[in-house]
């Protein structure tokens, strides 16, 4: 996924009201920036942290700007929880999710379960249906161990159950988390954050869940899926 537009770097001065972050950009321009992620950004929002913001051009928008990425020890962190579904979806097309390659339809945000919409569904006449559920990972606590979440959610434990319900009814159902920073090679719950989730994820893949964590290659132009890192 390429950014519709050039990002812009600054220095975060503060994060406050949850969506919402002061920014000193390069030029000394002092801006408030969107903050499209509703969890707890455990080990980022760093005050000082060098940050890139996106500029829209949309009169209607009470934010112009929208912080992207973060540089954390080196390494650029896709922070926006926007992207995700969207950089699945293009690595899906294009083959890169073997797994989840070779089905004849793509669709996103489709109505299923109770009263939810699922992320990727998948379609095809010889292969049946696949429920695709993405997840954004960005925790970091132990160096290389991405873990998921980074606060209590009830929202992703309902999502496993869901799923699971999903192959119980016949079909596939598949949790992908996605790792939206180079610097990690494994994966694990953060089942101090959240145990009741991490007892749903067992639970999930015990009724026959598939689960895929993939990791990014983050750049100031582009987010693509580049390889799969290992759970445990």
């Amino acid at each position: 996924m390429r950014f519709s537009a050039p990002l812009v770097p600054g220095r975060l001065v503060k994060c406050h009201k949850r969506f919402l972050a002061e920014v000193i950009l390069d030029d000394g321009a002092e801006i408030t920036a969107h903050c499209a992620n509703s969890g707890s950004m455990l080990s980022l929002a760093r005050p000082g942290a060098r940050v890139w913001l996106q500029k829209s051009v949309d009169p209607k928008r009470k934010l112009a700007w929208s912080w992207k990425l973060e540089e954390v020890e080196g390494a650029l962190v896709c922070v926006d929880t926007g992207h995700p579904n969207a950089i699945v979806a293009e690595a899906i097309t294009a083959g890169t999710i073997p797994s989840l390659a070779g089905y004849a339809g793509l669709r996103r945000e489709v109505k299923y379960g109770r009263n939810s919409r699922i992320d990727i569904l998948l379609e095809d006449d010889a292969r049946g249906r696949a429920y695709v559920e993405v997840k954004n990972v960005t925790l970091m606590r132990t160096p290389g161990l991405a873990e998921f979440p980074d606060a209590v959610t009830a929202r992703g434990a309902k999502h496993l159950e869901e799923l699971a319900d999903m192959v119980a009814q016949g079909h596939r159902a598949v949790m992908v988390y996605l790792v939206n920073r180079p610097d990690c090679d494994r994966f694990t719950l953060a089942a101090d954050i959240d145990p009741t989730y991490a007892k749903g994820f067992e639970a999930a893949r015990a009724r026959g869940v598939e689960i895929e964590v993939w990791a990014t290659r983050v750049t100031t132009e582009e987010v693509v899926v580049e390889r799969r890192i290992a759970v445990g």
